[in-house]
């Protein structure tokens, strides 16, 4: 499938001097970046619809953590200690 783009002169420039930069052509650079942008904003819906599913799961009754028992938790694991994973508890 063919599809036109109108960019911009600027624009078209910085993509021809990217591109020869990394050895492609202006249209592979531009293929590459719509499908990392496509991936992007695939991965971004998920993240949503499962952030939209996990809230109404907590809004009917699923489980919870307190934020200070989390971020107590990631402080020691990011320093490199062991951690007991905190307990979780229901609204």
């Amino acid at each position: 499938m063919s599809t036109t783009l109108k960019l911009s002169r600027e624009l078209k420039n910085r993509i021809t001097r990217l591109a020869k930069a990394s050895g492609r052509t202006p249209h592979a650079f531009m293929i590459e970046a719509l499908e990392r942008q496509t991936a992007r904003e695939e991965r971004l819906q998920e993240f949503v619809k499962e952030a939209v599913a996990a809230d109404r799961a907590i809004d009917e009754g699923g489980e919870v953590f307190a934020a200070e028992d989390v971020h107590a938790w990631l402080d020691h694991l990011a320093e490199g200690k062991r951690a007991t994973r905190p307990k979780p508890w229901r609204r």
